[in-house]
Order: structure tokens, then C-alpha cells, then sequence
């Protein structure tokens, strides 16, 4: 059995060789390492397959939530909602652009922001709604964009586990996650979904204005070079990167095809075993698996099958051990928690697109095995 990895990269790199590196080589011949032809290919392709009026490639996924947020023109101490189970990335970006990160609870079956908590935490403050689709499906937009337009909130939508994830409203039609707020944003870190070989990311907008001040943010605060109309900042795609994802996003249907059929065969294995919640499905939204992500009974539960799993050289990940509202940097005094009990008893097993049945199987059986072992005790 080949090693198993929490992402194989290199075995997913092997099969796209070919494509991969006739793209590199392309860039290199070509020169155009900044803001050149591949990466407006890329943009516009990456607009096709999101439904996206605009896409802005940037530097990566942080540079692309604090572009997000500088192009809304807040008042400084703006509020943003945002919720507390997540990465560190966007609560960073609002306080360094000078406003106040709100943590909210999540609904701990689908580990996405919970609207009741979201309309609790409403203030005159209150400027934006960020919520984040996490694991790799979109969170209720449905209420969340309700409630935005009933206290006229800006929506911006972290994507960055989510690329590719859809979601139905209930009035049938069809939008892709990070094109249903005002700005969307993702990353293309090279574990994610839709990933380059480097850093690199991406803003999504429908608003022709929005789309225009970005671009100029990204880029020094220029349309034409030398001419300087807002302070900007330098965040660009560049080139190589681009190219790179141009192939691979010939292939992400794919890819989430095959992290679906895992994630079907761990809900096949675990759906009916004492001590695990395999994760819900949010209403409305499909799902792209960036992660699959266990809840267990008990902290006890979880840790040990943690450890059993290393032992039989499975890696897993707690994403994320320590909530933000409770990280120093962000500290709040605040009771949350179902999200406190969440960092306690999740935990995210390997999935990506190159994984075997064999590697599933063992996985599958050590698992249950130490679950049954730690129940018994």
C-alpha cells in the first residue's frame, strides 16, 4: 500500500506532468512572469466556470480578503461579523484594516455560520457579514443574504475551502459559493481544491465598480501605469502560477468527483458507529470536501483515535484547535460554546483526489477499531 497523506500532491502532479509542465514552459519562453497572457486567461476562464462577472487574481487568500475589505470604503471600528470555527486569515485581515472582528457560533452539524447567532450579534456597528464555507460547502446564504439586505450589510464569502462548491436556493436558482455576496474571495494554496504551486488567490465580484477598484487596489492603486488614483497595494498572480491553474482547472470537476467518492465511502463505513457524526450536509449547498471532518463523542474518543491512526502511520488534522475568539491575538471575552466543545471533538481524516480503495479500506478499519476499543474501556 502506497503511504497515505492527508493531500498526495505529488501523485496528483505525476498525473497532470504532462499539461503542468508544457504550461511552465510556456511562461518561461514567453517572459510575461507578471500580469501577462496566461494570467487573464486564467481570470476569465476561473469567471466562466463560477458564473463571476469579474475575477481578480491576487497574491494569495489573505491579500485577497483584505482587498475584499478595503474596497468597501469602511468607517474605521466597522463591525464584521464573522465566525469563530475557522482560520486565523480573515479575523487578521479585518483588525489590520482597522475594524473589529464579531465572532459568531456555527452550526456544529454543518460547521458553518449559524444565522441565529449572526442576527444576535447585529449592532449599528455592523457593516459586514464574512462568512466562511468551511471544510467545502457553502453556508446558508439563503438567510444570511436575507438578512444582509433586511439591516443593508455587505456579504463577503470566504471560498477559500469551497471553489467549485453550488448552492440552490429555494427559488431554484443555481449560484456558485463566492459569487453570491457583494465580493467573494479564495486561495490557491497548494492543499486546496484548485491549487498552484506557490501562493496565489483570487476575488470574485458581480458589481462592474467593485471590480474596477479592486483590480486598482491589487495593483499599486493604478489602471494606467504611473498614475496613481487610490493608495494600493502590490498583490498580483503571477504568471507561472496561472498557468498552473489554467490546467488544473481543466480537471477540478474531477478532482471533486473523486473527494466525494471518499467522502461517500467514510459515510458508508461510519454513518451507523457509536461515538462519530460523520458531517451533515448544509441545505441547499453540494460539496467540494476540502476537508472531511469527524465529530466524536468525547475529546477522550477523538484523541485516542487520533494517536491509534499515527501509530498505523494515518495523519489526521484538528482543524482548528483553538477557536479564535479564545487565540491571544484575537481574544474576546465571550461565551461560545459549541464552538469551544467543537475544537475539542473534531477531527479531519485524509481525502484528496489520488486516494485507493486500499488506502480507504485501512483507514476505515483502524478507525473502528480504535473507536471500539476506546468505547469499550
Amino acid at each position: 500500500m502506497r503511504p497515505i497523506q492527508m493531500v498526495d500532491l505529488r501523485s496528483q502532479y505525476l498525473r497532470l506532468k504532462a499539461g503542468i509542465d508544457q504550461a511552465i514552459q510556456g511562461v518561461l519562453l514567453s517572459t510575461e512572469f507578471i500580469n501577462g497572457s496566461e494570467t487573464k486567461a486564467f481570470e476569465k476562464e476561473l469567471s466562466d466556470y463560477t458564473g463571476s462577472a469579474f475575477t481578480i487574481g491576487c497574491a494569495n487568500g489573505t491579500d485577497a480578503l483584505q482587498l475584499a475589505l478595503l474596497a468597501l470604503d469602511l468607517p474605521p471600528g466597522a463591525e464584521v461579523i464573522t465566525p469563530s470555527f475557522s482560520y486565523a486569515a480573515l479575523a487578521e485581515m479585518i483588525l489590520l484594516c482597522g475594524y473589529k472582528p464579531v465572532f459568531v457560533e456555527v452550526n456544529p452539524r454543518t460547521f458553518t455560520m449559524d444565522p441565529a447567532a449572526l442576527v444576535a450579534a447585529i449592532t449599528p456597528a455592523t457593516k459586514v457579514i464574512a462568512p466562511v464555507h468551511l471544510y467545502g460547502q457553502c453556508a446558508d446564504m439563503e438567510s444570511i443574504l436575507h438578512i444582509a439586505s433586511k439591516f443593508n450589510l455587505y456579504v463577503i464569502e470566504d471560498t477559500a475551502q469551497a471553489i467549485g462548491a453550488r448552492y440552490t436556493f429555494s427559488n431554484g436558482t443555481v449560484k456558485t459559493a463566492g459569487t453570491m455576496g457583494h465580493i467573494g474571495t479564495t486561495s490557491f494554496f497548494p492543499s486546496k481544491n484548485l491549487g498552484c504551486y506557490g501562493d496565489g488567490g483570487a476575488v470574485f465580484t458581480q458589481e462592474e465598480t467593485l471590480a474596477r477598484k479592486l483590480r486598482m487596489l491589487a495593483n499599486h492603486g493604478q489602471r494606467v501605469k504611473y498614475t496613481h488614483e487610490i493608495v494600493g497595494m502590490n498583490s498580483r498572480l503571477d504568471s507561472l502560477q496561472a498557468a498552473i491553474l489554467r490546467v488544473k482547472l481543466q480537471n477540478l470537476d474531477a478532482f471533486t468527483k473523486a473527494r466525494n467518492e471518499v467522502a461517500d465511502a467514510y459515510d458508508e463505513a461510519f454513518s451507523h458507529v457509536e461515538g462519530v457524526l460523520v458531517p451533515a450536509r448544509q441545505v441547499g449547498s453540494s460539496h467540494v470536501f476540502h476537508q472531511y471532518t469527524l465529530t466524536f463523542g468525547s475529546a477522550e474518543i477523538r484523541n485516542d483515535v487520533k494517536d491509534a491512526l499515527s501509530a498505523n502511520g494515518i495523519p489526521s488534522m484538528i482543524y482548528y484547535p483553538v477557536p479564535l475568539h479564545r487565540q491571544e491575538a484575537y481574544r474576546q471575552e465571550v461565551s461560545m460554546p459549541l464552538t469551544e466543545d467543537l475544537t475539542e471533538r473534531v477531527l479531519s481524516l485524509p481525502i484528496h483526489t489520488e486516494m485507493d480503495a486500499e488506502q480507504i479500506g485501512f483507514i476505515v478499519s483502524t478507525l473502528k477499531q480504535s473507536i471500539e476499543q476506546t468505547i469499550k474501556q
